[in-house]
């Protein structure tokens, strides 16, 4: 029997953001039905997924997890985390699960965990390509078997079906690769029998934490209480509040469509969606459908190594330089160009010119800066990290020293703030893989229950 309402409490917007332990409390004294936590994003670039490192601090992910999973055992309510470890393959979801067991055994707390991996087999995305089950979406080439075969990490994005799964297998503490944003706070409503477009929707919200609230924070409480007809979004700081405004907004945050929000095997409808002030700094929302697909899929996210990186940050100063910058900065390329060839070496080279267009590139609609310094960053990728290092270092010496017209100082053109100037930044990855895949069951993504 599906219950009158229930209590889903968001601590943080990302897992090792932090939030207050005052606002903590507060929601804990709501008596949420679950703890849950998006842990993971795609937005700080595919560096984290294709080197397997996270992209969050160990420390302030331990001490995240140290309050919910206490509150929660106290509480006997299930603590839920989605995209371990920031890009949820199988290297950081071992690292975040390393980080539980170690919490567990210093308190002495025994519980049992359920852990989902979200890692896909290359052959099974090959046999996706050849059986026509795999999609690009807008914007993408198709999907081939050599961009497959070079991906150092396939995930799929989860949705809340292996969270049901793990918790009707009785998972205290449930740790889970990569899923969908909202699937750790929708599933429990889900299981329930909560209506699945109200659920999802809050958990779009709920996902976000506090930056859905005003002031905006990823670092503070909130909580969504969800019922047959709506949801209602509480602040657990005195500090913010929801708006009919900050929850629509984030509504649309992110969405290319702001009506219809795909996820996994559906699409959320919210063109009857309304949102309605209660006073008090809280929002009900009411109206959200999910209208499911003929055929469930979901997201493939991959990454490959790229080369490695080398860079070079300095200033400019002089007004003469500023306005010529980008002839300059072609001639330099050219010249760069010819010593390759020469050289038969291959390489990247691009500047980032902060205080021109160093954000928007060539989308910058202000082609003249008014700008009295420039920042310019010198970017190199090869293959090799020693050829990255050397181009960069002629880059950057050539610029240096290049005598444009009207020059008239010749000790140097750029103001280096760090010695040594060039600065090794590794490997480099780019997303080899963002397509759809068909799936006839949940059989990609395993739970694993470990009695701990």
């Amino acid at each position: 029997m599906t219950p009158k309402s229930l209590t889903v409490l968001s601590p943080t917007a990302i897992l090792g953001y932090g939030f207050p332990l005052s606002s903590f409390e507060r929601g804990m004294a709501m008596k949420p039905d679950v703890i849950a936590v998006d842990a993971g994003s795609v937005d700080p670039g595919p560096f984290y997924l294709g080197s397997g490192k996270s992209f969050t601090d160990r420390a302030a992910v331990k001490r995240d997890l140290l309050q919910m999973i206490i509150a929660g055992v106290q509480a006997k309510i299930p603590v839920i985390v989605g995209s371990a470890g920031g890009s949820g393959a199988k290297a950081h979801l071992d690292w975040t699960l390393e980080i539980v067991q170690e919490l567990l055994v210093e308190q002495g707390i025994t519980a049992k965990l359920g852990v989902i991996t979200a890692d896909i087999d290359k052959q099974a995305v090959i046999n996706g390509i050849e059986s026509h089950k795999v999609t690009a979406l807008a914007g993408l080439a198709p999907l081939v078997k050599e961009e497959v075969e070079a991906t150092t990490s396939i995930v799929a994005q989860m949705g809340v079906e292996p969270f049901i799964e793990a918790l009707d297998a009785g998972c205290q503490i449930i740790l889970a690769g990569r899923a969908y944003d909202p699937a750790v706070f929708a599933a429990l409503p889900i299981k329930c029998g909560f209506d699945a477009g109200l659920a999802i929707h809050m958990g779009k919200i709920l996902e976000c934490a506090a930056i859905a609230a005003e002031p905006g924070s990823g670092a503070d409480c909130v909580v969504g209480v969800i019922d047959q007809s709506g949801f209602t979004l509480i602040s657990c700081s005195d500090e913010r509040q929801f708006t009919e405004d900050s929850v629509a907004a984030h509504t649309l945050y992110e969405k290319s469509n702001p009506y219809l929000l795909p996820g996994p095997g559906g699409y959320l409808d919210l063109t009857q969606v309304v949102f309605s002030a209660l006073g008090n700094g809280q929002v009900r929302v009411t109206g959200s459908r999910f209208v499911k697909d003929d055929i469930y899929r979901v997201k493939l996210e991959g990454a490959r190594l790229q080369g490695y990186r080398t860079v070079s940050i300095a200033g400019i100063r002089d007004p003469i330089m500023i306005n010529t910058i980008d002839d300059i900065l072609t001639t330099i390329k050219d010249k760069m160009c010819t010593r390759m060839e020469e050289d038969t070496v291959e390489a990247f080279i691009d500047f980032h010119v902060y205080g021109k267009n160093g954000v928007m590139g060539q989308q910058e609609p202000m082609k003249i800066t008014q700008a009295h310094e420039l920042g310019v960053v010198i970017e190199v990728v090869a293959s090799e990290q020693a050829i990255a290092d050397s181009m960069c270092s002629l880059t950057r010496s050539t610029l240096l020293h290049f005598g444009y017209p009207n020059r008239i100082a010749t000790a140097g053109n750029l103001a280096f703030p760090f010695s040594p100037s060039d600065l090794s930044a590794g490997p480099v990855y780019c997303f080899s893989m963002y397509h759809l895949i068909e799936m006839q069951d949940f059989s990609f993504f395993k739970l694993k229950v470990i009695e701990s």
